[in-house]
């Protein structure tokens, strides 16, 4: 019986160890659960290419689906700051400062002017990723000097929903948007030009409750979640079993709330259609 001495420990194989996957490269839809690469569902416009789930995409993505790199970002001066010295589990500057560095956005809603087969549009497009896309007196501004500038190069008016609602550390001052806003709307209406609401996933609280739903056309994508409270509010307050699905966009539709849905590949299309007829080109 012979001896060897082991020269280092372990097993050493000439197989070398697979590599892990960069991050970012695949999507997992929570719809279907089926995998695709991250290229693919860009390529889809952001939309699983299976089962056609429509994913939360940012308002630099939905400004190039509507403009493709021709537009300007306009108010990105105004950034909210805590007036009121809130603190709740964190003081809201705390919340702003993290929700800027993790989003990258400078608040929850950016304003953009562009052109759709020559016709002016600005369109006030929100993101989720800021603090859930929660409507601040930043918000409300945003929105108003929009209509002011639309009005100024009789443009149209577009804003495209995705909140969770008031910012509840803005207290009063968020509310106070919800009457700004649909005000401001009025003027927009006097001046005669078109304010086209999308309202995409999801669109809840004071954001459903004020100028969300008063667009002189009210569309969404597939799906949405659309609603003012949650379904166990609801439920608890009307006393009565909710139909199935009784917040998503096809139901508003069937309902009468909506005036059609639409497919993101076909917004700009159907964006352009819409605003020919309305401002009779």
């Amino acid at each position: 019986m012979g001896w060897f001495t082991r020269l280092k420990e372990g097993i050493s194989t000439t197989t070398k160890l697979k590599k892990e996957a960069p991050d970012g490269l695949w999507y997992k839809c929570p719809e279907c659960n089926t995998t695709s690469t991250t290229m693919k569902l860009e390529e889809n416009f952001y939309k699983c290419p299976n089962c056609n789930y429509h994913t939360r995409i940012s308002s630099d993505q939905y400004f190039g689906i509507l403009f493709g790199e021709n537009y300007e970002i306009l108010f990105d001066e105004l950034i909210s700051y805590d007036f009121l010295e809130f603190t709740d589990l964190q003081p809201y500057n705390k919340r702003l400062e993290d929700a800027r560095k993790n989003s990258g956005k400078s608040d929850s809603i950016a304003v953009a002017i562009g052109h759709i087969d020559d016709i002016p549009l600005v369109v006030a497009a929100m993101d989720f990723s800021f603090i859930g896309g929660s409507m601040g007196s930043v918000m409300g501004e945003k929105i108003s000097r929009g209509i002011d500038l639309a009005i100024e190069e009789k443009a149209a008016f577009m804003i495209i929903s995705k909140s969770g609602g008031a910012r509840m550390m803005e207290s009063a001052f968020s509310l106070m948007q919800m009457a700004k806003t649909s005000a401001k709307l009025t003027l927009l209406a006097k001046a005669q030009l078109p304010y086209l609401s999308f309202l995409t996933d999801p669109t809840t609280g004071g954001v459903t409750a004020s100028f969300a739903m008063l667009g002189d056309i009210n569309f969404s994508e597939p799906k949405a979640l659309i609603g003012f409270a949650g379904p166990r509010v609801v439920k608890e307050t009307i006393k009565r079993d909710l139909p199935e699905g009784f917040q998503r966009s096809e139901f508003l539709l069937e309902n009468g709330f909506l005036d059609f849905i639409i497919d993101r590949k076909d917004l700009r299309q159907r964006v352009s259609q819409v605003l020919l007829t309305l401002m009779n080109r």
